[in-house]
């Protein structure tokens, strides 16, 4: 999604096929005059497609994830690697462009039938289908599973709240199913029968079906449920299931004897095992990749900076995919954490940041074009402004020191910044934004901290933050779902500010803000939302709540042992992994 000019061509240009033919890679066919795939070929579409069945398809990751269980987690690697063993309500279909960002029954037998003018949504869930354990899945399950993952934030703090703050709620205020012990459970949704689910829903909400594509809604045995301890037992309503899971170690899947083709029209079951490694260096990874020893990075950010250079050398590498998708690199500014509780002050750091040096620090243009909206232009409702406009985007130093008198900080002052630390370009970024603070007077102290605990128990808890004068938080975000509020809710929001796993780093809580997205949601006209998405984003910049960095986009390395391999722009321009197989 790169242009220096940062034109309305953009947007079209984030879904089209042209996104393949990057100043670094070739356009064309998939193949080159040797037979093999060129380079950005699964940005274009899918490659090495084929139903051989065998071997063992190997992940590796550069730290372990917040959380493999469905209910409990909120990296978007997780939502894409869960299909597998997790098949929620709804989905994404593997496709490139635009084909992978459209909604899609999945437990569901279709997508849902709204009624009470929006207020409720109907699903009619697939017959025949089994859990890992052989026992019938039911929509009583489904429900469980949301009840356990939104409404028992004290035991699963990671994922998505939307349901929670959707919900009619019951009478009194449910407690969530460990302590509420009513059997019922959440009243506002309905189990008439096992194959039907009914949700009613406080305010109309339009994009109700990408919402249940999350992994919250995959079914959830409620005798099996042992709350925090569910993750070394989860029992699958994918094609996989769990052979062994060993926390920072490695998990081992295997085929799901009692899944049925029948009952699932996109999954293909094609590896013997699937192997997930956890605390791998990048650069091993890559090695690992390179060499054939592995076959996919789970996280998906892309090679390490020295191997993106041997890559790149001359001209890229057939091998390689060039993908975006739907993401910001940014970093929040704390709003409860003094100075940046003064807007001029804010505004300072926002024309400090060399948002080159940032950009060169991640790895140059071929990582991201430099951005200035919240909303990336792969998502509706972008709209191309800036309002800290700085020369050549390196940073005005003359602007920020007037502010920094504005705000009563004429000789700056001293704060903190975390990143995290099995990420080394954020880390990197973090150095280079330390640079140009330095330069308007501003001490900037790093703090790294684990990715797997970021969110739970650092950034993302705002009395720690406040409490450790963290002023400064990096952070990358992809759209929950592919729309305007699939990717702001979460990170402007006031009402999505929680105590631990909180996602609005920024705790901006804006009443305009807060209502665009509330009326948005409930309004059933898509031109109507998109402009209110618009709005939202104007109104964040103008709080200076977000810095934003770089539109993100990855480098790849794509073995050449793997078939089925797509770029997903759902999933961040990661491959898609719901059919990934080997040759």
């Amino acid at each position: 999604m790169r242009r220096t000019s940062r034109a309305a061509a953009m947007v079209a240009a984030a879904v089209s096929i042209a996104l393949a033919a990057s100043a670094c890679g070739d356009g064309g066919d998939d193949k080159d005059s040797g037979g093999s795939a060129k380079a950005n070929a699964a940005v274009e579409g899918v490659v090495n497609a084929s139903d051989k069945k065998g071997g063992t398809l190997v992940y590796e990751a550069s730290d372990t994830p917040d959380s493999l269980d469905p209910g409990n987690t909120y990296y978007g690697f997780v939502f894409n690697l869960s299909r597998i063993y997790a098949r929620s309500l709804t989905t994404f279909p593997p496709g490139a462009g635009q084909e992978g960002t459209k909604v899609v029954p999945d437990l569901a037998e279709s997508l849902g039938t709204p009624s009470n003018d929006g207020k409720t949504w109907t699903y009619k869930i697939r017959k025949g289908l089994k859990f890992s354990d052989g026992t019938e899945i039911t929509s009583a399950d489904v429900k469980y599973a949301i009840e356990r993952s939104n409404f028992s934030r004290e035991v699963h703090s990671h994922g998505p709240s939307y349901l929670r703050e959707y919900l009619i709620d019951n009478e009194g205020g449910y407690k969530g199913p460990y302590k509420d012990k009513d059997e019922e459970g959440l009243k506002s949704i309905e189990v008439p029968d096992d194959q039907t689910i009914v949700f009613n829903l406080k305010q109309p909400f339009a994009d109700f079906d990408y919402l249940l594509a999350s992994p919250q809604s995959a079914p959830v045995p409620r005798d099996k449920d042992t709350g925090a301890d569910y993750v070394k037992n989860i029992v699958s309503s994918g094609s996989y299931k769990f052979e062994s899971y060993e926390p920072d170690k490695q998990a081992v899947l295997v085929r799901n004897e009692h899944w049925d083709p029948k009952t699932d029209p996109m999954r293909k079951q094609l590896p013997d095992k699937i192997v997930v490694k956890f605390k791998v260096n990048q650069e091993t990874i890559d090695q690992n990749l390179i060499a054939g020893n592995t076959h996919v990075d789970l996280v998906g950010n892309g090679v390490a900076s020295q191997t993106q250079s041997k890559l790149l050398a001359g001209k890229q590498d057939p091998n390689t995919d060039n993908a975006q998708g739907s993401r910001l690199v940014y970093m929040a500014i704390n709003m409860k954490v003094a100075p940046f509780d003064k807007l001029e002050c804010r505004q300072a750091v926002q024309y400090a940041i060399d948002k080159v040096s940032a950009q060169t620090a991640v790895g140059g243009p071929i990582r991201g074009d430099i951005a200035s909206t919240v909303l990336p232009p792969d998502v509706p409702g972008y709209q191309d402004f800036d309002l800290y406009e700085t020369p050549d985007d390196k940073g005005d130093v003359k602007k920020a020191k007037e502010l920094l008198k504005e705000c009563g900080q004429p000789n700056g002052f001293t704060t903190n910044i975390t990143a995290r630390n099995d990420r080394q370009g954020e880390v990197d970024m973090a150095t280079a934004i330390q640079a140009s603070l330095k330069k308007v007077g501003i001490k900037v102290n790093i703090q790294q901290y684990p990715a797997g605990k970021y969110f739970t128990d650092y950034a993302g808890v705002p009395k720690f933050t406040e409490d450790k004068n963290i002023g400064l938080m990096m952070m990358q975000w992809g759209a929950d779902w592919p729309t305007g509020f699939g990717f702001l809710t979460q990170i402007v929001h006031g009402k999505m500010i929680g105590d631990s796993g909180n996602d609005n780093l920024s705790q901006l809580d804006n009443k305009e803000i807060n209502k665009l997205l509330d009326d948005a949601i409930a309004d059933t006209d898509e031109s109507a939302r998109e402009k209110a998405y618009a709005e939202v984003d104007r109104k964040t910049m103008e709080e200076a709540a977000i810095v934003p960095l770089t539109y993100f986009k990855v480098l790849h390395y794509r073995s050449e042992k793997l078939t089925n391999v797509v770029s997903n722009p759902t999933w961040s321009g990661q491959y898609d992994y719901l059919n990934l197989g080997l040759k």
